[in-house]
């Protein structure tokens, strides 16, 4: 379970980056919100993968249990990651109606008709 769990935060990641890398805002934005859930993946995989594990320890039985702590981590990285989502596309959607292009690359000086 955990060479699974670990290829899937792995593919996350590499989709994330391979698209933060294009020239387009709409797949930065996505490729942004994927890396953060990799990131969420790995910080929830740090309190043990179980299944029917508790999350509190129990005094009066050996029994396994799951860390509650990277939970609450994920949890505020959730509600954190969405918010900046969301101020992102709103920066990315101003940006368009300024520009009319969706470009994240500047134009040359030649391009734009600018002589130095």
């Amino acid at each position: 379970m955990e060479a699974l769990f670990a290829s899937a935060v792995g593919v996350l990641t590499a989709a994330g980056i391979f698209l933060i890398l294009r020239r387009r805002t709409f797949p930065v934005i996505l490729g942004l919100s994927l890396l953060t859930y990799a990131v969420n993946a790995f910080l929830f995989a740090t309190g043990r993968l179980a299944l029917n594990a508790p999350p509190v320890l129990n005094n009066y039985k050996e029994v396994a249990y799951t860390d509650p702590l990277p939970q609450a981590l994920v949890l505020t990285a959730i509600v954190i990651s969405f918010g900046m989502t969301a101020v992102i596309v709103m920066i990315a959607l101003s940006a368009y109606l300024s520009s009319k292009t969706d470009h994240i690359d500047l134009p040359l000086a030649e391009e734009a008709g600018e002589d130095e």
